[in-house]
């Protein structure tokens, strides 16, 4: 069997490299990331993470793999950051706040069914000075990402509290990845 990943986050790949899974293909699904009106967060990354993992085209013989990754405060899906303004907004917002990281993973295997978890991990943040967030922006590390933030690296040091999955937080969760690849028979050695 054959796993495809429907992802070009190089995260995803390191994070299914620590459960022992080196997918065959790796291939960027294209679809729309809008919210729809009134979604709620959890909706909205388990729709995406199907989506995800239904714009990839599969062979008889493959598994597909895709994640989501969402952040939320309260009933608000954050953007990720695409630019430095947006990202000093972001991080403004969850400067002493907790929020929801909401990490989708969908698996399609060869009966085409998509199985689908969602990690909900809680994450609070200290209070952030304004030269704590401009320094954190000019690293450029949480550029592109979720929320603005990389937990993985020195946003980590922000984190005064997570419950859930840290896997999660950084891109896909492994527990459930793991629940799900089993379910379709892909083995772990």
């Amino acid at each position: 069997m054959r796993l495809v990943l429907a992802s070009t986050s190089a995260r995803r790949r390191d994070l299914l490299a620590r459960i022992g899974i080196t997918p065959d293909r790796i291939v960027g699904p294209h679809i729309d990331e809008e919210p729809r009106k009134g979604e709620q967060p959890r909706v909205y990354a388990l729709r995406l993470a199907e989506e995800k993992a239904r714009a990839v085209p599969r062979a008889a013989d493959e598994v597909v793999i895709a994640g989501d990754t969402t952040i939320a405060l309260g009933r608000r899906i954050l953007p990720p950051a695409d630019d430095e303004n947006i990202q000093r907004t972001l991080l403004r917002l969850l400067s002493g706040r907790r929020h929801h990281a909401l990490s989708a993973v969908c698996v399609i295997g060869s009966d085409d069914r998509a199985r689908v978890r969602v990690a909900d991990t809680v994450v609070a943040f200290k209070r952030l000075t304004e030269a704590e967030i401009e320094a954190y922006v000019m690293s450029g590390e949480g550029l592109g990402k979720a929320g603005g933030y990389a937990i993985q690296g020195r946003a980590e040091s922000f984190v005064r509290f997570l419950s859930g999955s840290h896997s999660g937080v950084v891109g896909l969760p492994l527990f459930e990845t793991r629940a799900l690849l089993e379910s379709v028979g892909v083995s772990f050695g």
